[in-house]
């Protein structure tokens, strides 16, 4: 795995298909694409300087509320992916990110569009994002 790299509006972070990854034919199993967007997210958080560990302390997380994904073509054992995350849309209580997944040839794999919601664990109830999030965010664009 590569260092992410991270420009203005978009965050990119790299990884490699391991032989876990895949099905009996080599070829990944759909559903870990959505592993390897929810990875892409985590580490663009992480790099902004945002831990989720200290959220969840506080009984706030991010949870997926919706994700649309439109499988293009397949990746294969030991391709080194990149997920390009880009922010579509911020709100008060949510955001939708936008996420692209290519092959080391920049073959078009993957594209996801997903919906996160800010939610109070304790009450399971969507609230506002905080301010220290949406700030780092913000800047991010």
């Amino acid at each position: 795995m590569s260092e992410p790299n991270s420009t203005q509006g978009s965050f990119d972070y790299q990884l490699r298909v391991y032989y876990e990854d895949t099905d009996a034919g080599g070829i990944v199993y759909y559903a870990n694409y959505l592993k390897f967007a929810e990875r892409a997210r985590t580490e663009w958080l992480r790099s902004l300087g945002i831990s989720q560990s200290i959220f969840l302390e506080q009984n706030l997380g991010f949870v997926v509320r919706r994700v649309e994904m439109d499988n293009k073509a397949s990746a294969t054992l030991d391709d080194l992916l990149t997920i390009s995350t880009t922010i579509k849309q911020l709100k008060k209580a949510s955001l939708t990110f936008e996420q692209v997944i290519t092959n080391q040839d920049g073959t078009l794999l993957c594209q996801l569009n997903v919906l996160v919601a800010s939610v109070n664990l304790q009450r399971a109830k969507p609230c506002a994002i905080p301010e220290q999030i949406l700030g780092a965010l913000t800047r991010a664009l």
